[in-house]
């Protein structure tokens, strides 16, 4: 049976990734960071080797030992633990991030990709197993956006696909052509809670890939507790990308914002 390495973040993507994995046939190897990875994710892969930020040369010595020639990446590391002093980087770490030019989330894990396959450990594309959650065009509830909130959308596209760009982050919100919310620092769900929250209700999210976007890693992902900050901030419509994002337990997803009379809108660049 082959093997495949999984460097595991928060949130339910590492899970639903091994667990498709292993329908496919191969054994997960499983590097799972601490206070990060959800402990289930033992439930799941073969094998499990809980690490902490900055432990590369565990990562290697793990997926050498295991047979994983392949990885990929599932779900995010809360970047503001860089800044608190949690990341104790080892001798591998510091190799791999010798040289670059800033702490932005391309230069980092971009870095990192290059050092593990410099080690002979190829990094495939993270929406490797999860193919089946990336909606096509459309809309995918029952609510539509309205005019006004359509053109929200379109204005909002524009400005998330320029602080992709230059790497700030993937999620703005906006209302009535007014920026409300850029996403930096502290992440998708507390940008909505942030922005949507001066809207005073029908606030519109949108959320992209980067125009150089890495599937490799930081693929926009949508899930419960996404629509769950738009309904308790007094979000009306979420807009993502075809193609480019990750939908986790999409029929949940939907049902909850029919539920709450949310809008979630697919579409192309």
């Amino acid at each position: 049976m082959k093997t495949i390495g999984l460097i595991a973040g928060n949130g339910r993507f590492p899970l639903l990734a091994a667990k498709q994995a292993g329908e496919e046939g191969y054994e997960v190897a499983c590097c799972a960071i601490l206070e990060e990875a959800d402990p289930s994710i033992e439930k799941i892969a073969k094998h499990v080797l809980w690490i902490k930020l900055g432990q590369l040369g565990k990562v290697i010595q793990f997926f050498k030992k295991h047979g994983a020639g392949e990885a990929l990446f599932a779900g995010k590391v809360t970047k503001a633990s860089l800044f608190k002093g949690q990341i104790q980087p080892d001798i591998e770490m510091i190799k791999a991030l010798a040289g670059i030019r800033n702490w932005k989330d391309d230069s980092l894990l971009g870095a990192v990709v290059r050092h593990l396959e410099k080690q002979g450990v190829r990094i495939l594309d993270s929406t490797r197993f999860l193919k089946n959650r990336m909606p096509q065009p459309g809309v995918l509830t029952k609510k539509k956006p309205s005019r006004s909130e359509s053109e929200d959308i379109d204005f909002g596209w524009a400005l998330a696909k320029e602080m992709g760009r230059i790497d700030v982050g993937q999620t703005v919100v906006v209302k009535a052509k007014a920026v409300l919310a850029v996403e930096a620092i502290e992440g998708t769900d507390e940008t909505i809670r942030r922005g949507a929250g001066f809207g005073k209700g029908n606030a519109v999210v949108v959320k992209v890939a980067k125009p150089q976007q890495d599937m490799r890693f930081d693929v926009p992902t949508i899930g419960l507790s996404t629509l769950k900050a738009m309904h308790e901030s007094g979000a009306s419509v979420l807009a993502v990308e075809a193609f480019k994002t990750i939908v986790l337990d999409p029929e949940e997803v939907v049902e909850f914002a029919n539920r709450h009379a949310i809008s979630i809108v697919v579409k192309e660049k």
